[in-house]
C-alpha cells in the first residue's frame, strides 16, 4: 500500500564506549532531497549513508542527523605544541618590556593562546565504525518506514472514502443528464406556444423542434466524460493499494479526472448538474491535498 512522505525514525547503536544516534525526519517534496548532518570525523561515510537512505526512501525532503559519542579512554588526548608555547611566552615578555610592565607571564595565559593545546582524536577502524553506524541507520530507517506506512494507510483510507463519494455524485449526474434535453424540449414548446398562441401547431414545424432538441442534447451530453472519469477512478483505486511509489502516477490521474469534471461542468446547462460538478471539484481538491502526502 502507498506510503506517506511524512515520518520520523530513530536508531541507536552502542558498543565499547561508543554510541551512534541516527534521527531521520521526512516531509513532502516533489523530488528526493536528502540532507545529512554528521560530525566531521564521519564524513567518509556520507556516501554510504546517502545510498542507504535513497534505497529505502524514494521521495520527500529527508533530514538525517547523526550524533557520535566516544567515551573510550584512548579516544582523545591533549597535544601540546611546546615550541609554539615558548614563542608565545617570549613574545609576551617582549610586549611587557616594551610597555614597561613587570607582570610575569603565566602558564595559564600561554595555554589559552591559539593552537598551543588541542585535542587529538584517535581514528577508529573504518569498517568497525561503519558497522556500528549502519546498525543505527538501519534501525532508524525501519522505524521511519513503519511510521510512513501507518500514515499512508490512513491517507489511502481517506482517499478511497472520498472516491466513493465521487461515485455517488457521478450517479447523480448520470440520472439527471438524460432528463435535461427532455426538460429543454418542454420549455421550448411552452415558449413557442407563448409566442404563437393558438396558431402554434399550424405555424411551427415539429421536425424543426426535434432537430433543435437533438442538437441541444448532443451539445450537453456528458456520457464520454463520465465513462473516462469512471475509468480514471478505477485506476486510482488500483494504484493506491500497490506497494510501490505511486505519488507521481496519482498526480497524473487526478489531473485527468479534473479535466473530465471541468468538461462536464462546461456542458452542464442545468442548475442541478452544476451543483453536482461543484461538489465533485471540491472532493477532487481534497483528494489532491491528500495525494501530495503520498510517496
Amino acid at each position: 500500500m502507498a506510503s506517506s512522505m511524512t515520518g520520523f525514525g530513530r536508531g541507536e547503536a552502542v558498543s565499547d564506549g561508543r554510541r551512534f544516534l541516527v534521527e531521520i525526519r521526512t516531509v513532502n517534496n516533489r523530488y528526493s532531497d536528502i540532507q545529512i548532518r554528521m560530525p566531521r570525523a564521519l564524513a567518509p561515510f556520507e556516501t554510504r549513508v546517502r545510498e542507504a537512505v535513497a534505497a529505502r526512501v524514494g521521495r520527500g525532503k529527508i533530514d538525517l542527523y547523526v550524533t557520535y559519542e566516544d567515551h573510550r579512554p584512548e579516544a582523545a588526548r591533549i597535544v601540546c605544541d611546546l615550541p609554539l608555547a615558548k614563542s608565545y611566552a617570549e613574545a609576551l615578555r617582549e610586549i611587557a618590556r616594551a610597555i614597561g610592565s613587570d607582570e610575569a607571564v603565566s602558564t595559564a595565559q600561554v595555554a589559552k593562546l591559539g593552537d598551543v593545546m588541542r585535542p587529538e582524536t584517535s581514528e577508529p577502524a573504518e569498517e568497525e565504525t561503519w558497522a556500528l553506524l549502519e546498525e543505527a541507520l538501519r534501525e532508524a530507517l525501519q522505524s521511519l518506514t513503519a511510521m510512513r506506512a501507518a500514515e499512508g494507510k490512513k491517507l489511502v483510507a481517506d482517499i478511497l472514502a472520498k472516491v466513493k463519494g465521487l461515485r455517488v455524485l457521478i450517479r447523480r449526474v448520470e440520472e439527471r443528464a438524460p432528463r435535461v434535453p427532455e426538460e429543454y424540449r418542454a420549455k421550448l414548446m411552452l415558449r413557442v406556444q407563448d409566442l404563437l398562441g393558438e396558431n402554434a401547431r399550424a405555424l411551427f414545424d415539429e421536425q424543426r423542434l426535434a432537430a433543435e432538441v437533438a442538437l441541444y442534447a448532443d451539445r450537453c451530453s456528458v456520457d464520454e466524460e463520465l465513462v473516462r472519469l469512471a475509468s480514471h477512478m478505477n485506476q486510482l483505486e488500483e494504484t493506491l493499494v500497490q506497494d510501490v511509489q505511486v505519488g507521481k502516477k496519482l498526480d497524473f490521474l487526478l489531473q485527468e479526472m479534473n479535466r473530465e469534471v471541468n468538461t462536464t461542468g462546461s456542458k452542464a446547462n442545468d442548475l442541478e448538474l452544476t451543483r453536482a460538478v461543484v461538489e465533485m471539484k471540491s472532493e477532487l481538491e481534497k483528494i489532491r491535498e491528500q495525494i501530495q502526502n503520498l510517496e
